[in-house]
C-alpha cells in the first residue's frame, strides 16, 4: 500500500492510507530537536550561493540573507531583546519582514504577526494582550502613524519601535522614484525621539557571535486569531510546530525541485498560511522568494513576466482575479504547481486555473492552531475537487460526534473534524480556559468544522460550528463587528452574518435596530466603525431595521437573516 508504513498502522483506523501518495510516508519522522532557526541556518549554508528573495527587482542571495539576519539578531540584543521577549512585525511583504522574523527568532524572541491593516485600537489590543515590547514596522501611511499612536497609549507595552524605509528595499532607481513620486504614501518619522530607532541601524551591527540556545519547545510565534469565540487569542506556535509542519509540506510536496523553485509571495507574511508555505517552506527548499508587497494585477502580471516563478500558493480570491483580468497561458505556463488555501476552492474556479496555467493546483485545509496546514490534495494521486484532500504525513484525523466529542464517528457520518499531530499548538497564550475548549483530554484538536471522512479518508467540509466569515481566506468574527456597532450610542441591538460574495467568498453584513426614537442611517454606521475596524471587517452590508429576528428565548437569531441573503443571491443569480 504506497504510502502506509510496514506493518505499523491500522488502515481501517487510518482510511487515508488506501489512496496515500506513492512514496509519501504518513508516519513521518522529524529531525530532532531542529528549530526554524537551525532550519534557517542550514538553509543558509547549504543554499548560499542560490537567490533568496526578489522584491520589485531587488535580489538578495540566501547568503546574504544570512548576513542580514545574523546582523538584524545582534541589532535586537544591543537594543535590549532577551531570549522570551515578545517582536511584534507590523509589516507589509517586504524583505524587511523576512529578515526581521528571523532575526527576532535567532536572538530567541517571540514573533507577534500583526496584520498591516489593523486600525489604532486594533493594535493596541494587540500588543497589551501579549505583552510586545517592540514593534517592526514601515514608514508607510497609515501604517507608521497608527503604530506611533498606540504607543501613546497609557497601558501600551511597546517601548520602542524600529522604522524601515520602504524605498531601501526597492531597486537604486525605483527607490529614488518612490521617494519623489508617492511623497503621500511616505509617513514621516519623527525626529529627536530616542523610542525610534531605524532598520538599517539593526543592519550596522556586527553579525551575532553567540546567538542564544533555543529550544525546539520554546514558543516562536503568537500567531492571533478570534478562536471559536471572536475573542482575538495568541495561538501559541513552538519552533517544534512550525517546524514540523514545514516538513510536513515538503514531504507532502512530492513535485518539488529543491534549490531550483520560485515562489511567488503575495500573500501576505502575517498570515500564518504564508508565513508557513511562502516563506518558512520555502527557504528550508532553497527557493526564490518573488516578493510583491500586495495584490496589484499590473504589478502581479509584470512579476510573473519578469521572474517566471514555479510555486504559486494563494487564496480563491486571488485565482479568480487572475482569471477575471484576462491572464493568458503565457502569462502563467512558468507556474508547476498552486496551492489553494484559507477559504473553499470553487470547482470552477480551479478547473479554469488549471486548464489556462496547465499546471496542478491542489485545494488544502489548515487553521491558525495546527500551524497550519493539516489537509492538502495530493500532488501525485488523485485530486479531488470539492474535498480538502487527506492528512498531511504525522496528522491523524477523526470526524467526532458534534454532542459527544470523545465519540468516534464513522465512515460517510457528519461530525466535526478533529486533528492530532506534531504541528498542533501548546494552547492559547493566558487562556487556559479557551484552550481546554479545543484541545482534547486524549489530545485533539477541535477544528469547529463540521465534515464527512470517505472511504479512502478524503474529507468534505459541509458546515462551520464556529461563528466565522471566510473573507478572502482573512477570518472575519462577527462578534468583533458587533462588539464595535453596540458601542454607538443609538444602537439597540445587532448582528452580523456571512453573505455570500462571487469575488471574495463571503462578506459580513450588519443587521441594526435603533433605540426608540433614533435615526440611523448605514453611512452613519460605516463613519462610526471607520477607526473600529478594519478593510476586512469593515460591512459590505449593513441595514437598519426596526426590529430583528430573535429566539423564543429571546435571544437575537440568525439563521432567518442567512436563509434571507442565501435567497437574495440565488435571485440575483438568476
Amino acid at each position: 500500500m504506497d504510502g502506509m508504513p510496514s506493518g505499523t498502522v491500522d488502515s481501517a483506523q487510518h482510511p487515508w492510507l488506501r489512496a496515500y501518495p506513492k512514496g509519501v510516508d504518513w508516519s513521518l519522522t522529524l529531525p530532532p530537536g531542529e528549530t526554524l532557526v537551525s532550519m534557517f541556518d542550514t538553509a543558509i549554508a547549504r543554499f548560499s550561493a542560490r537567490p533568496a528573495m526578489d522584491f520589485l527587482g531587488r535580489r538578495w542571495s540566501y547568503a546574504e540573507l544570512g548576513d542580514a539576519v545574523a546582523r538584524a539578531a545582534e541589532g535586537l540584543r544591543r537594543l535590549g531583546i532577551t531570549p522570551g521577549a515578545r517582536i511584534g512585525l507590523c509589516l507589509p511583504n517586504t524583505p524587511f519582514h523576512i529578515i526581521a522574523y528571523f532575526a527576532a527568532l535567532k536572538a530567541g524572541a517571540i514573533v507577534v504577526n500583526f496584520s498591516p491593516l489593523y486600525v489604532e485600537e486594533e493594535l493596541a489590543a494587540q500588543a497589551k494582550d501579549s505583552g510586545t515590547e517592540l514593534m517592526i514596522t514601515v514608514d508607510l501611511n497609515p501604517m507608521l502613524p497608527r503604530v506611533l499612536q498606540m504607543m501613546e497609549r497609557a497601558d501600551c507595552p511597546v517601548r520602542r519601535v524600529v522604522v524601515a524605509r520602504f524605498s531601501d528595499a526597492l531597486p537604486g532607481l525605483k527607490g529614488m522614484l518612490f521617494r519623489l513620486l508617492k511623497r503621500r504614501s511616505i509617513a514621516p518619522i519623527p525626529p529627536g525621539d530616542g523610542r525610534i530607532s531605524h532598520f538599517t541601524s539593526l543592519l550596522d551591527a556586527p553579525p551575532i557571535v553567540q546567538p542564544p540556545a533555543i529550544e525546539a519547545s520554546a514558543i516562536a510565534v503568537l500567531q492571533y486569531t478570534g478562536g471559536t469565540t471572536g475573542v482575538p487569542k495568541g495561538v501559541q506556535l513552538t519552533h517544534a510546530n512550525l517546524n514540523a509542519n514545514l516538513r510536513q509540506m515538503e514531504a507532502w510536496f512530492t513535485i518539488a525541485r529543491p534549490g531550483e523553485e520560485r515562489m511567488l509571495a503575495v500573500i501576505p507574511f502575517f498570515h500564518v498560511f504564508a508565513m508557513t508555505v511562502a516563506m518558512n517552506s520555502a527557504i528550508a527548499m532553497g527557493a526564490e522568494i518573488v516578493i510583491l508587497p500586495r495584490y496589484e494585477w499590473k504589478m502581479l502580471l509584470g512579476t510573473l513576466g519578469r521572474t517566471r516563478p514555479t510555486i504559486f500558493p494563494g487564496v480563491p480570491t486571488l485565482f479568480k482575479a487572475c482569471l477575471d483580468n484576462g491572464a493568458t497561458r503565457d502569462d502563467l505556463a512558468c507556474v508547476r504547481a498552486c496551492i489553494s488555501g484559507g477559504a473553499p476552492l470553487p470547482a470552477a474556479v480551479k478547473e479554469q486555473f488549471e486548464s489556462l496555467a496547465g499546471c496542478t493546483m491542489v485545494e488544502g485545509y489548515g487553521l491558525t492552531e495546527a500551524s497550519p496546514v493539516c489537509f492538502s490534495n495530493p500532488f501525485e494521486a488523485e485530486n479531488r475537487a470539492g474535498t480538502i484532500g487527506l492528512p498531511l504525513p504525522g496528522i491523524h484525523a477523526e470526524i467526532r460526534d458534534l454532542e459527544d466529542p470523545s465519540r468516534v464517528l464513522g465512515v460517510g457520518e457528519k461530525g466535526e473534524l478533529c486533528i492530532r499531530g506534531p504541528n498542533v499548538m501548546t494552547g492559547y497564550w493566558n487562556r487556559p480556559d479557551d484552550t481546554a475548549q479545543v484541545l482534547t483530554s486524549d489530545g485533539m484538536l477541535r477544528t469547529g468544522d463540521v465534515g464527512i471522512m470517505d472511504a479512502e479518508g478524503y474529507v468534505t467540509l459541509v458546515d462551520r460550528i464556529k461563528d466565522l466569515i471566510l473573507v478572502s481566506g482573512f477570518n472575519v468574527y462577527p462578534r468583533v463587528i458587533e462588539e464595535a456597532l453596540y458601542r454607538h450610542a443609538e444602537v439597540a441591538a445587532a448582528t452580523v452574518v456571512a453573505m455570500p460574495d462571487e469575488y471574495r467568498g463571503e462578506a459580513p453584513a450588519a443587521f441594526v435596530q435603533p433605540k426608540s426614537g433614533a435615526v440611523l442611517t448605514p453611512d452613519k454606521l460605516r463613519a462610526f466603525l471607520a477607526d473600529k475596524l478594519n478593510a476586512v471587517e469593515m460591512p459590505r452590508l449593513i441595514e437598519v431595521r426596526p426590529t430583528l429576528p430573535r429566539t423564543a428565548v429571546g435571544k437575537l437569531s440568525k439563521k432567518e437573516l442567512q436563509q434571507e441573503l442565501r435567497e437574495r443571491a440565488r435571485g440575483k443569480a438568476a
